[in-house]
């Protein structure tokens, strides 16, 4: 026994000796291996010596003929291998002194026959092979497939996530086509490698390693087999984590993803999740199952609030939650944020100026360098500040409308239409203030009470119909502006309802070719925002048609044809790959249009995606010098805004855009730079990052009338609602600066008007829910404006001003109200904060920092999240946004009434 373990033992011994004397004796130097090797000999503890002497020794056994000693001697090496103890860094000590030996072992192996015996040594073998295999030979799955199938956790965590990576390897070498070149028994295929995987799953849920588990499935494309493991421990970490690769993955992962978290919030029956995420898949069967499978009627009103945000409507017969659905209580619950935070009291335009602070220079409002302009900038700053509140001191103070005398021609219609922003959601008092405004001898009034009764229904359903039944008879009316604004404010009001008898109200206007391209365009836009997202077919095809055949080139030179396309484009919002077909007959379209089209089309299909490919094709657009007097290089404008539209709500995304629209407004043409502001104003909207307020403010200035208009409508825009001081000062500076500048001194005015939109209680961004929804109607809204003001001289300085008016079907107030079981106002204590990422991190990580207690309701700025002060009650929602029910926690009762006793 101990003349055999001598070879094994003997080489060591030989080589320090011989180390030694070759040193000393011939004076050779020692290589570098030989003197570590000879370091490695005299550092080794006796404890540690006496285990390599041991491992050693059971090696030798292993290569003896007598079979009685190899069982024995496989468990003693296991036992060694599972009790070594080492730091994170270091190696085990078993495992290193085993190196010398490894190919020992295999050899030992190969002549081993089939057995129990073999399938242990496999086994070990396995575990040896993740410290000292090839890379890339995957040695330790074979020799693992090979084994005796006992758990691979029992190898402990460090074994268990070196499988995983080989697993992943072989599944990619597998379906890649590679050829397998070992010569073990079992060659791994799919199946084996899917059956393992599924095997160290559970060992992964269980400790802490969601993630890992979530990365595996992904990669062997077996995401379905993932919901049977998770448990009401592991689910939530799953789920945060799935949805958040959704933006990383390609597609259909990222289908399959959404779709995995939504059946395992299902399992779990966590019902507001569940529909957060059939939300976000656009998918009306699941929303309506989802809906219907929630067992408690109180959850089933809180699914109810998170589809009235989202404006989408489900069938039910309970009243309540119809009233819930229809947004009836919007306007009563906005009051009551109002009275809470004390701001009930009308603003005046002059409110918002401060012309004190701007200086002598700009007198009332800008001087009277052109009073009708600025008459009409303070009608948009009345209507946007005042927004909701249902009283203002220019229109509803006084009966007999004089204000509206004080404006030109178009400027009226702006006027009477501020009428519907101002008493927004309230749709009883709203008509009756706004009927007297019908009789009206005056035609540009009458069309201005029509888009405000739009305006007072947007984002609000009502079961008398009142904005079709006054609507629908203007919409064939010979007067021109009539019928454009009840065409638009159909748009406005039914926004993202996907109404069937108003589509076909509109539909055969978008064919006609003996009407002006205006009110075809108008009516295909107000079409796109009815069924924003929903691929309505006989829309589509009214439009594809008009473009391809119907229409001169003449007609689609005019400005307002651009908002075909738009209205196009927003029937394929979020859609990806359901716009190829739309896309491909575009392609072959021969007109004017026809490119900037199919760019406005496949960016509204990507929207909010993150989709790298498609900001890349967009990029790619504005590489192009074009010739602007020789062909349309519009397109690269909507490709700059398309880069923003597929970038938001994603923070890496955000800062990689923000990034190119550097280098675009350095290099690029001038049609690129102008479209950069807008995209800016677009990517941060309602959410005032210091360094975009900064470049907004540099562009302000610009040489570039186009450019710095746009900018300062952008500075709008990234502060609308928020009451931002630093903004409204450099707005007050503008407006000095500018005071001889009509238009621009008009756009600073509106500008201003936006940021205190609400006075401060409104946002415009199209996320919420924590960011993780976006809604495809305020999406919509704020692309009409941006559209429109690719080409301010021909739309937002001429008489297409009205159109600023679609950025009301994108605001929504920004609060989180608390409700009791009968859906009362019930005020809590609650801890805002900048939210956190919390994607991945172990333990239970806070969600906020640097939070303040608030008692609701209050306001929740973009970045912002909100959790209860206390376990008093326990929230029906997942977020606490928006409008949340909350009912008794009976636990909390109990500890209260223990804690009285004592």
């Amino acid at each position: 026994m101990v003349e055999t373990a001598k070879p094994a033992v003997k080489p060591d011994d030989q080589t320090k000796d011989k180390d030694v004397k070759d040193a000393k004796g011939k004076g050779k130097p020692l290589t570098e291996e030989e003197k570590k090797k000879q370091e490695e000999e005299e550092e080794l503890s006796e404890e540690d010596r006496q285990l390599k002497e041991e491992l050693e020794m059971l090696v030798e056994r292993l290569k003896e003929s007598n079979t009685g000693l190899h069982k024995p001697t496989l468990e003693t090496l296991r036992t060694l291998i599972r009790t070594s103890t080492s730091s994170m860094t270091a190696v085990p000590k078993p495992l290193k002194f085993l190196r010398p030996h490894y190919q020992t072992i295999i050899d030992v192996y190969q002549k081993w026959t089939d057995g129990d015996n073999k399938r242990f040594l496999a086994d070990i073998l396995s575990v040896l092979s993740m410290s000292y295999a090839e890379e890339g030979k995957r040695e330790s799955l074979r020799y693992r497939l090979n084994g005796s199938a006992e758990s691979a956790g029992s190898w402990g965590h460090e074994y268990v996530r070196h499988l995983a990576l080989e697993l992943i390897a072989e599944y990619t070498a597998l379906t890649d086509g590679e050829e397998d070149s070992t010569k073990m028994a079992v060659t791994p295929d799919t199946e084996h490698v899917l059956k393992e995987a599924l095997d160290i799953v559970p060992f992964l849920l269980k400790h802490n390693a969601e993630a890992d588990a979530v990365d595996l499935m992904v990669e062997l494309e077996a995401l379905e087999h993932l919901p049977q493991f998770v448990d009401k421990d592991t689910y939530s970490r799953v789920c945060l984590y799935l949805l958040s690769c959704v933006q990383f993955v390609a597609p259909p992962d990222d289908v399959a993803c959404l779709k995995t978290a939504h059946q395992i919030y299902r399992q779990q029956e966590k019902y507001t999740q569940a529909l957060q995420v059939s939300m976000r898949m656009q998918d009306q069967q699941m929303i309506q199952e989802d809906f219907n499978n929630c067992p408690d009627l109180l959850m089933k009103k809180q699914l109810a609030f998170l589809l009235a945000r989202q404006q989408l409507g489900v069938e039910t017969e309970d009243e309540e939650i119809q009233e819930i659905l229809n947004n009836s209580r919007l306007s009563e619950n906005y009051l009551e944020l109002a009275r809470d935070l004390d701001v009930m009291e009308p603003k005046a335009p002059e409110d918002i100026y401060k012309s004190h602070l701007e200086g002598n220079r700009t007198g009332h409002g800008g001087g009277n360098v052109d009073s009708a302009k600025q008459n009409l900038a303070s009608t948009f700053v009345n209507a946007f500040v005042n927004a909701g509140f249902g009283s203002d001191k220019l229109m509803t103070a006084t009966e007999d409308g004089s204000w509206i005398y004080k404006n030109k021609d178009h400027g009226m219609m702006s006027a009477a239409a501020s009428l519907g922003a101002i008493l927004l959601w309230d749709v009883e008092i709203g008509l009756t203030q706004i009927d007297k405004y019908l009789y009206s001898q005056e035609d540009h009034i009458k069309a201005g009470a029509l888009l405000a009764i739009g305006l007072v229904n947007a984002g609000v359903r009502n079961e008398s119909d009142p904005a079709l039944a006054l609507l629908s008879e203007y919409v064939d009316n010979k007067n021109s502006a009539l019928r454009v604004a009840a065409i638009v404010a159909l748009g406005i009001a039914y926004a993202g309802s996907g109404r069937e008898d108003v589509g076909e109200l509109l539909t055969p206007l978008v064919g006609d070719y003996k009407l002006s391209m205006e009110i075809s365009s108008l009516a295909c836009l107000s079409l796109g925002l009815i069924f924003v997202g929903q691929e309505n077919g006989d829309v589509i095809s009214a439009a594809i048609h008009t473009l391809m055949t119907d229409r001169e080139d003449g007609d689609l030179k005019d400005p307002y044809a651009i908002f075909m396309g738009l209205g196009l484009a927003l029937l394929h919002m979020g859609k990806q790959s359901g716009a190829d077909a739309t896309l491909a007959a575009l392609e072959v379209m021969e007109n004017s249009l026809a490119k900037t089209i199919m760019v406005l089309v496949d960016t509204c299909a990507y929207a909010g995606t993150g989709n790298v490919l498609s900001i890349q094709r967009m990029l790619h657009y504005c590489n192009d010098h074009i010739d602007a007097e020789k062909e349309n290089d519009r397109f690269q404008a909507f490709a700059v805004i398309g880069i923003a539209l597929i970038a938001m709500g994603e923070d890496i995304g955000t800062e990689m855009a923000l990034r190119s629209f550097n280098h675009l407004m350095h290099y690029g043409e001038p049609v690129i730079r102008r479209a950069v502001p807008l995209a800016l104003g677009l990517l941060c909207a309602s959410n005032p990052l210091v360094h975009v307020l900064d470049v907004l403010s540099k562009y302000s200035h610009d040489n570039d009338q186009d450019v710095s208009t746009n900018a300062i409508f952008a500075m709008g825009l990234v502060g609308a609602g928020t009451n931002n001081a630093r903004l409204a000062q450099m707005l007050r500076q503008l407006a000095a600066y500018y005071h001889k500048e009509a238009n621009h001194l008009f756009i600073v005015r509106i500008a201003q008007g936006l940021v205190h939109m609400g006075k401060g209680t409104l946002t415009i961004n199209p996320f919420h829910s924590n960011r993780t929804l976006m809604s495809p109607v305020a999406v919509a809204g704020l692309l009409v404006n941006l559209v429109a003001f690719t080409d301010t001289k021909n739309l937002i300085f001429a008489r297409g001003h009205y159109l600023l008016y679609h950025l009301i079907i994108s605001a929504y107030p920004r609060l989180l109200m608390t409700l009791d079981e009968n859906l009362k106002p019930l005020r809590v204590t609650v801890r805002v904060g900048q939210a956190v990422d919390v994607v991945g991190q172990a333990g239970r990580p806070k969600t906020i920092t640097g939070f303040q207690t608030h008692s609701t309701p209050v306001l929740l700025a973009y970045t912002e999240r909100a959790e209860l002060g206390s376990e008093e009650y326990i929230p029906l929602a997942s977020v606490l946004e928006g409008f949340v029910i909350l009912k008794k926690n009976p636990d909390y009762e109990a500890d209260e009434a223990e804690t009285a006793g004592k």
